[in-house]
């Protein structure tokens, strides 16, 4: 039921905290399990926040297993659909909690569930591929030897800013790599090392790579430009909306960066509690002017703000 709001709510905000959406493929967006997405992870949880929400199906998703800890929050995650993955980092006594996680990745294939799996294991704001840990080989490898058939789907998302607010990104699906594939009658070793290859060479050609100080091979990849014609038609609504929604955005904006510094969960942070908290904002403006004003016409800026809200992203410049 959480999730469920969560991926509806998420749905309605998403063309105003994402300037472009540009998928490369979406018609894998309507993939049915089993299905594995090995994705690249640029932008901490922000990326399972969108795959979660432009797939049709539910999709689990594979966390650091830190953030289980607290009992309370180990509930809550697992109603997103959201399962641990520990590593050494997080002590080596839990690793074997992976078996578990493992156990119920296969259960959940055999009753065609979409997983995501970080294959990088760890998130850091850039636009690169990092080396590939063999998490991704070992649980596709343990479903193909259950004879679940299970499509592996190569998955490079690229943000054109990590702090940023309003965004081009650029999803990119590769080739599914399958259990024929990769020769079955291989050693363990040798049938992870082929895997990584094959999800290496694809993941290449969907994760860009650019250099951070390359402004210029940034804005030249992701950079748009508004039509001076969208310009003029948004203006109004786009200042009206600026205005109106400065009050929420900037306050948070201030208390994100400063829980989040020399950290790569800003982004994250951000939009998150923009998400959860622009519902109750919107009621809050309605109900105040209808009670200044006296005029229930007014219910109506539940559906006119947001428009201007994604006005204001429309208008502005893309900054890079």
């Amino acid at each position: 039921m959480l999730y469920r709001f969560l991926k509806i709510l998420s749905r309605l905000a998403l063309p105003i905290w994402c300037r472009h959406l540009i998928i490369n493929r979406p018609g894998f967006l309507q993939e049915k399990g089993p299905l594995l997405l090995a994705s690249n992870h640029p932008n901490s949880f922000l990326d399972s926040v969108l795959l979660n929400t432009i797939f049709e199906q539910p999709v689990w998703s594979l966390a650091r297993g830190d953030a289980f800890k607290n009992t309370t929050y180990s509930r809550w995650l697992k109603a997103m659909k959201i399962l641990p993955v520990y590593r050494t980092s997080e002590g080596v006594e839990n690793l074997s909690e992976n078996y578990k996680t493992f156990d119920d990745c296969i259960a959940l294939f055999k009753k065609n569930g979409v997983i995501t799996i970080y294959s990088e294991g760890k998130c850091i704001n850039e636009w690169h591929l990092r080396p590939l840990k063999k998490g991704t080989a070992r649980l596709a490898i343990k479903a193909w030897d259950e004879n679940i058939p299970l499509k592996v789907l190569p998955v490079g998302i690229n943000y054109s800013s990590f702090t940023r607010f309003g965004k081009t990104i650029k999803l990119n699906f590769g080739e599914p790599i399958l259990a024929t594939d990769i020769i079955a009658e291989a050693a363990d070793g040798q049938r992870n090392i082929a895997f990584n290859n094959r999800l290496k060479n694809e993941l290449e050609k969907l994760v860009y790579e650019i250099p951070k100080t390359d402004h210029e091979g940034i804005k030249k990849t992701f950079g748009t430009k508004t039509h001076w014609l969208k310009k003029l038609i948004l203006s109004i609504p786009a200042i009206t909306g600026w205005l109106f929604h400065l009050p929420l955005f900037m306050p948070v904006k201030t208390f994100t960066k400063a829980k989040t510094k020399n950290t790569d969960h800003y982004d994250s942070v951000l939009i998150s509690i923009l998400l959860l908290t622009y519902p109750l904002y919107l009621l809050l403006v309605t109900t105040i002017i209808i009670a200044i004003t006296g005029c229930w016409w007014f219910t109506g800026l539940l559906l006119l703000l947001p428009i201007t809200a994604w006005a204001c992203v429309q208008w502005k410049e893309q900054k890079i």
